[in-house]
């Protein structure tokens, strides 16, 4: 019978030990963060630009060079989209349209991005600060490397097509009549 008590206390002792040990999938996670952000990425917790959506998600944002400011968009993924939203491409309906064109640049590396984003890659946002992927990480790092190029180079192309021009400071003493 000690017996029995001595395993159960110890039973008892480790288990909160258990819950505080990550899980692989955690594991995983925060390795692909670290192996992201060494490679410029910002990984951040927020709450996505979808309609009704409770809680955060994880946001992998690519800056935008400051003098260049990116253009003002939002792509979601079909099955989170609402029917009345213009369709885009392979799957995705814009939830705020770009009000010029994209550069035709940068349509072909969209285009090809939005073919081979994951299926919990719900959201694509571009605003002038930063180009941000929201999904629920289910690829490993280096998965998610082959993706990074492409995410490279489509902010490249993006970069300096801001929908509006920054407002310039009035210059000083001038006054109009």
């Amino acid at each position: 019978m000690e017996w029995l008590i001595i395993i159960f206390i110890m039973l008892f002792v480790l288990a909160p030990v258990m819950w505080l040990k990550p899980s692989p999938r955690q594991k995983r996670t925060m390795a692909m963060r670290q192996h992201v952000i060494h490679k410029g990425v910002t990984v951040k917790e927020e709450k996505p630009p979808l309609h009704q959506f409770r809680g955060t998600m994880p946001a992998y944002r690519w800056h935008y060079p400051k003098q260049q400011p990116g253009p003002d968009f939002v792509l979601v993924r079909d099955q989170y989209a609402s029917k009345a939203l213009e369709p885009y491409y392979a799957g995705w309906r814009w939830r705020i349209a770009p009000l010029r064109p994209i550069p035709a640049s940068a349509v072909e590396p969209l285009n090809a991005l939005l073919e081979r984003l994951p299926l919990d890659a719900l959201v694509l946002e571009s605003t002038p600060n930063s180009l941000t992927l929201w999904w629920w990480e289910s690829q490993n790092a280096a998965r998610f490397d082959t993706y990074l190029a492409d995410f490279n180079q489509l902010r490249d192309q993006l970069s300096g097509q801001a929908d509006r021009l920054p407002q310039e400071p009035p210059l000083s003493g001038s006054r109009t009549l």
